[in-house]
């Protein structure tokens, strides 16, 4: 099972907000054993019934996945996940491939359709039809970053004859989709490469009906459910709570032990905080795991 880091975006989240020290905690993460390195995409968060002017903001991630795709050498770079409100689906394949050559090969594409509002109203981009527009995207952005010509008209995207050029370094930038509700599961059924479910501490009943729910989607598909990737965001949280982890390196170990069993894949470990101390108590627990 991989195991991957979320870095922090937001002085929020713990180690501050600069590049530096993103890049920092990038280099601590690819000197151990981790396995992939993740950013999130938003503008900001406005927690319910917060008042204008105290939002979280985070640094874009396309351009942070950029820079780490520069100044690391191993580890997988993912994004948990992009909206493709934010972007246009060609644009966004377009610049997934350069992002992947820039990495050697290292991209995971994570996308989703969005869900915080308050992001969507404050920099003017539509928050109807949400899944109707994702669907658009993937439509469009999935064949591109298979290495196919594209010719695709739907009511929120048209592309015509559209291929990536230069072409891909690979015959196919891995496609992760973010999904629960019984429409994106279809579409992940159909067109993604893995499946990304958030967030949780250990293996649940919430996370087995999400399974259950996925493999429906698969079996309606026609798919094999081994031809699709299984990964998880887990909590670890050092204040606590039902839905995490504690930042403890035998509870953070026998979590992963535990979400290994259950068949994931991969897993994305969500620190709060993110610092230099939490990263190295993630990296001594994935070292007790695999040993």
């Amino acid at each position: 099972m991989k195991v991957g880091i979320l870095l922090p975006q937001a002085a929020a989240d713990g180690a501050g907000a600069t590049w530096a020290d993103i890049a920092a905690l990038a280099r601590q993460a690819e000197d151990g054993e981790v396995d992939s390195l993740w950013l999130i995409d938003h503008f900001f968060y406005l927690g319910d019934g917060a008042a204008i002017g105290s939002e979280t903001g985070y640094h874009e991630p396309w351009t942070l996945l950029s820079a780490l795709a520069a100044v690391t050498t191993r580890v997988e770079l993912g994004t948990l996940v992009l909206s493709t409100s934010f972007r246009p689906a060609g644009m966004l394949a377009k610049m997934a491939a350069t992002a992947d050559d820039v990495s050697g090969g290292r991209l995971i594409l994570g996308l989703g359709c969005g869900w915080h509002e308050p992001e969507y109203t404050a920099f003017g981009y539509p928050f109807d039809h949400r899944v109707g527009r994702f669907e658009d995207a993937l439509r469009t952005i999935a064949p591109l970053v298979h290495g196919e010509r594209v010719t695709y008209l739907g009511p929120y995207q048209q592309v015509r004859e559209a291929k990536i050029d230069p072409p891909l370094i690979r015959p196919r930038v891995p496609l992760l989709v973010a999904a629960k509700g019984e429409r994106m599961l279809a579409l992940t059924a159909e067109l993604a490469d893995q499946w990304q479910t958030a967030w949780f501490g250990l293996p649940d009943e919430r996370y087995r009906g999400r399974r259950r729910a996925l493999d429906g989607a698969l079996a309606a598909a026609g798919r094999d459910p081994a031809t699709i990737e299984i990964t998880v965001g887990v909590d670890v949280d050092e204040a606590g709570g039902p839905n995490s982890l504690p930042f403890d390196v035998g509870a953070i170990a026998d979590g992963l032990d535990a979400w290994r069993a259950e068949g994931a894949d991969h897993v994305q470990l969500g620190l709060r905080p993110t610092t230099p101390d939490t990263v190295a108590t993630a990296l001594e627990a994935i070292a007790r795991h695999r040993r």
